[in-house]
């Protein structure tokens, strides 16, 4: 299994285009968690879609593309590091929901009470590189209020609305891969009344071609041969390939930081309860299981610390 992802240039540096296909990591998410046939689909594409965003944008963190539904989906997150790490979730509102067709619009599986919101964020790596944690929120209408009727129209509203980016997002898959493009105007490159006319159409010239795709072809096709059948005569410039893969950063010491925050009288009084404090990672499945010693230890340690001291006047 073949996982990828593909970034490259068109013509004379106006259209910019990432491709990604996840075979491998997408089977990892199936096996890990189970889920309603349209669920997982969703699940499947905002991976895919993270990927897609993280190869667009020159940042040094974590991508994350999250749903938080009032309707049958309460929520879906989807995570990218910046090596293409990836991970994925859903949780449904009734966990023992049949199969059923999704809703004509995705806003509706979501947005049932015109509480569901979709947002993008962007997680530094490194706090001391300046750089802040930012959200940009993702509109489930258009301009009219009408629902979109998928996660690929709903973000190509959203790059072209807030980022101010002309783009194409296809997304596709079935049981044995995801696959997406995105394809972008360059920004910056109307310095002229002439090359801003040639930038649009090159880019307009673009997104036709690329429309051209049907989900079958983005999902049989190789990248490579993707580029070559849509843009032979576009002269494109591909770059060094990344490999995406399946991904969970959870830890025992991340689980040991959220039982801090927790609090020593709800973690004692969970375990007096039930023994343990048992938690289960969303995203992978792994469980971490912390009994009264392991929890006092979680604890001892906080209070072991010593006091930072400085020695500047």
């Amino acid at each position: 299994m073949n996982d990828q992802l593909v970034k490259f240039m068109l013509g004379t540096g106006h259209v910019r285009g990432v491709l990604v296909r996840l075979e491998a990591t997408w089977a990892e998410l199936q096996k890990r968690r189970t889920y309603p046939k349209p669920i997982a689909a969703l699940v499947g594409q905002m991976a895919a879609a993270s990927a897609l965003l993280s190869g667009s944008l020159k940042f040094d963190g974590a991508l994350i593309l999250q749903i938080q539904g009032d309707g049958p989906l309460k929520l879906a997150v989807a995570e990218c590091q910046p090596d293409f790490g990836l991970r994925a979730t859903a949780k449904m509102a009734d966990e023992g929901q049949d199969d059923a067709p999704l809703p004509k619009d995705l806003a509706a599986w979501v947005n049932a009470h015109g509480k569901g919101r979709c947002a993008i964020t962007l997680d530094p790596r490194n706090p001391e590189s300046g750089l802040q944690p930012y959200q940009g929120i993702v509109a489930l209408t258009d301009a009219k209020g009408q629902t979109l009727p998928s996660l690929a129209a709903m973000l190509e509203q959203y790059l072209a609305q807030s980022e101010q980016i002309d783009s194409l997002l296809l997304l596709a898959s079935n049981d044995q891969a995801v696959c997406g493009l995105l394809l972008q105007r360059m920004p910056g490159t109307s310095q002229s009344p002439d090359d801003a006319e040639q930038a649009d159409e090159n880019f307009g010239r673009a997104r036709h071609l690329a429309a051209t795709l049907s989900d079958d072809e983005l999902l049989q096709l190789a990248p490579e041969e993707i580029l070559r059948r849509l843009f032979w005569e576009e002269n494109a410039r591909v770059f060094e390939p990344q490999t995406p893969r399946f991904h969970c950063t959870c830890s025992r010491d991340r689980v040991a930081g959220m039982l801090r925050m927790l609090g020593r009288e709800e973690v004692e009084a969970i375990l007096a309860e039930q023994g343990e404090v048992d938690v289960r990672c969303e995203f992978c499945g792994q469980g971490y299981a912390f009994d009264a010693i392991d929890a006092a230890q979680v604890f001892v340690n906080t209070l072991a610390q010593p006091p930072v001291t400085s020695n500047r006047h």
